[in-house]
């Protein structure tokens, strides 16, 4: 399998592609910074100059995956305009790529929240939750073959492979090395095609949580 991965340079995006890589898959990094690549060397993953806010075209970047999986994100320092630039805008370059060069498979990092944004308000964190709705639903409409995930609250602790998954649970944490595994597992899954569901830390194992969805 080759897959590519838009926010090549995030945490969640190189622990994918360290899983992926280990069992001998094939992910592609898409940064923008050439002074990330030799992170993704070092990780196993191949990266591949991408920037998401251009005005080009990206399908080359993408070109030959099986899967794409958008993992970027404005970061929590940036303004307002940049959750609707990258969390919304670079996700929907991600899906005309996607199209253009027939790649059918898409997985989205979505946010617990929106599923549910305020109206208006909220400040920074009411425009990424608004972005972060708009890009999930133009995922839901493009016609490929979705899997959404709204993490809870991340955190850098340890990896358990038990999780909880569902469509309105409680405000939680969960690992970013456990997201990784559901979007590996997801990856895998046909139970996760066309399914939105929101991710904590609980204590099912990940492949029985993805095959219950």
């Amino acid at each position: 399998m080759e897959v590519a991965i838009a926010g090549g340079h995030g945490k969640i995006a190189i622990a994918l592609g360290r899983l992926l890589a280990k069992r001998g898959d094939v992910a592609f990094g898409l940064i923008r910074d050439p002074a990330h690549e030799a992170d993704l060397h070092a990780a196993g993953i191949e990266p591949v100059l991408c920037d998401l806010e251009s005005d080009g075209d990206i399908s080359a970047a993408v070109r030959g995956a099986d899967a794409v999986v958008f993992a970027a994100g404005a970061g929590p320092g940036s303004g307002a305009e940049r959750k609707w630039t990258v969390d919304f805008g670079g996700a929907v370059k991600l899906i005309e790529a996607a199209n253009a060069e027939g790649i059918r498979r898409y997985l989205m990092i979505s946010a617990m929240g929106a599923a549910d944004p305020p109206a208006e308000g909220g400040g920074v964190f009411g425009e990424y939750l608004r972005a972060k709705a708009a890009a999930d639903e133009a995922l839901v409409q493009s016609g490929l073959e979705y899997t959404i995930v709204r993490p809870g609250s991340l955190t850098d602790d340890p990896p358990t492979g038990l999780v909880t998954v569902g469509e309105d649970l409680e405000q939680g944490d969960v690992p970013r090395g456990d997201v990784a595994a559901v979007l590996l597992a997801c990856l895998d899954s046909r139970h996760s095609v066309d399914r939105t569901f929101e991710l904590i830390s609980g204590e099912v194992p990940i492949a029985d949580a993805i095959a219950s969805l």
